[in-house]
């Protein structure tokens, strides 16, 4: 995320909670820089919400109190938002951060979070997508980590193994 300054607002974005209890909360505030014309640019990545990714350009709606809602995204980012739940050594914060230094050398960048010792990536057009797939696969058969593609693109997609 980029430095907080008085042009970025929060912007909340609903979420349906599944079966299992997930995502753990029904709202995620997200930092956007806002537009000026009824959008804003989100600028970090969601820990939760489905669709979209730090750089997308959506619409907001202001309710009653202020607070400003997240609708449509009209400007994708192409960035790809990649969340892992972290395994290895009970997803302390050490091996959150080697998570993070691992990904970062192919290109991304992202945080982790103590509580569901979790790490979401931003994966940007330019990153070494295919090695970032293969080092999630990877990880995954290891048992190091589970993850989940939160908002992906076309080049994104196109990595998949058929």
């Amino acid at each position: 995320m980029t430095n907080i300054s008085d042009d970025h607002v929060k912007v909340h974005c609903r979420m349906e909670i599944d079966e299992d209890g997930w995502p753990p909360a029904s709202v995620e505030s997200l930092w956007a820089v806002d537009l000026g014309d009824g959008t804003v640019r989100l600028d970090n990545t969601p820990w939760f919400v489905r669709g979209v990714a730090s750089g997308d350009v959506i619409r907001v709606q202001p309710d009653e109190d202020g607070l400003l809602w997240a609708g449509e995204t009209v400007e994708p980012s192409q960035n790809c938002t990649i969340r892992l739940i972290v395994l290895k050594d009970s997803g302390s914060a050490v091996a959150r951060q080697s998570v993070l230094d691992t990904f970062h050398r192919l290109g991304t960048t992202g945080e982790g979070i103590e509580r569901f010792g979790m790490v979401a990536l931003k994966v940007p057009p330019q990153a070494d997508l295919l090695r970032i797939r293969e080092l999630l696969e990877h990880g995954e058969t290891k048992e190091w980590w589970h993850w989940e593609e939160g908002c992906v693109t076309a080049a994104w997609e196109a990595t998949a193994r058929p």
